[in-house]
C-alpha cells in the first residue's frame, strides 16, 4: 500500500524506511524521528566549487540524475535551483520491470530514489548542480542512508550519461575527500545511467504541494532554506514544478 492511498492523519506519521513504515509522530502532536536527519539544518555548508567542471556554454538542455536519500527533498532543493528547467523524482540503478515505490521500498530492486535534473548550460553547469548536491541535499558519508531512511534504495549516487559528467563526478568527490570537509569519507556511488524512470504521480512536486507534511517539515524545508543561505545566487523565489514544465 503506498502512502497516498493511506489516510490523511496516518499517512502524515509514516514514511518508508528499509521496506518498513516507519512512524515520524507521536503522541498529542508531538513530532519526534528514531535519527537525526542529515543536512536539515545548520550543518551545511558552501564546498568549494569543483576544480573540474564543464564550460558553462550555449546549447541544447543538459539533464543530470542523481539520488541522495528520500527523491521528495532532493527534487525540492532543484525545483527552487537556477538554470533549472525541470526536475522529476524517480528510480535508477535497476530495472523497469521494478521502478515501481512498493518494490523499490523493499530495499532489493537496485534502483535508488533519485532525481533527474533538466538544466540550461548557459546558467548552471553539471559541477555546480553536484555542489549543491554536496552541500545542501544530503550527507554523502552515510551509506545506504539518510536521516530517518535506510537501505540501499536511500543510497547517495551520481548517475552519470557521458565520459565527461563521470569525469566531474569522480574528480569533485576526490577534490573534497582530499580536502577532508566532511568528517568521514564520501561514500557517493558514481555509476553509469542505465535508466531513469519517473515515479508514480503522486510523488512529483510533493514539497511544494505538502510543505505542512511532518517530514517535509523535519527534513526537507531546512535544505531549502539552506540553498537560499548557502547559494543565494542560484537560488530562486518561484520555483519550477513537474506541471509548468510539461
Amino acid at each position: 500500500m503506498s502512502i497516498a492511498t493511506k489516510p490523511g492523519w496516518l499517512a502524515a506519521g509514516l514514511r518508508y524506511a528499509g521496506g518498513v513504515m516507519v512512524p515520524l509522530l507521536v503522541l498529542a502532536g508531538t513530532v519526534a524521528l528514531w535519527y537525526a536527519p542529515a543536512r536539515s539544518g545548520e550543518g551545511a555548508v558552501k564546498l568549494p566549487a569543483p576544480s573540474v567542471d564543464n564550460p558553462k556554454t550555449a546549447g541544447p538542455l543538459q539533464t543530470a540524475v542523481i539520488a541522495g536519500g528520500c527523491f521528495w527533498g532532493v527534487q525540492g532543493v532543484y525545483q527552487y535551483t537556477r538554470g533549472v528547467r525541470q526536475v522529476l523524482s524517480g528510480y535508477s540503478g535497476g530495472d523497469k520491470s521494478t521502478a515501481e515505490y512498493e518494490k523499490v521500498g523493499t530495499g532489493r530492486t537496485g534502483h535508488a530514489e533519485s532525481v533527474q535534473i533538466v538544466f540550461d548550460p548557459r546558467e548552471i553547469s553539471y559541477g555546480e548542480i553536484l555542489q549543491i548536491f554536496f552541500s545542501v541535499v544530503h550527507d554523502p558519508t552515510q551509506l545506504d542512508r539518510q536521516g530517518p531512511d535506510f537501505g540501499p534504495q536511500y543510497r547517495s549516487a551520481i548517475f552519470y550519461a557521458d565520459a565527461s559528467q563521470k569525469r566531474v563526478a569522480e574528480a569533485y568527490i576526490a577534490q573534497l575527500n582530499g580536502t577532508k570537509v566532511f568528517g568521514g569519507p564520501i561514500v557517493t556511488r558514481v555509476d553509469p545511467l542505465k535508466g531513469f524512470y519517473p515515479a508514480e504521480a503522486y510523488h512529483q512536486d510533493f514539497l511544494l504541494l505538502n510543505p505542512r507534511y511532518p517530514y517535509i517539515v523535519i527534513n526537507d524545508l531546512p535544505k531549502i532554506a539552506n540553498l537560499k543561505k548557502v547559494f543565494p545566487e542560484k537560488y530562486r523565489e518561484k520555483p519550477v514544478t513537474t506541471r509548468a514544465s510539461s
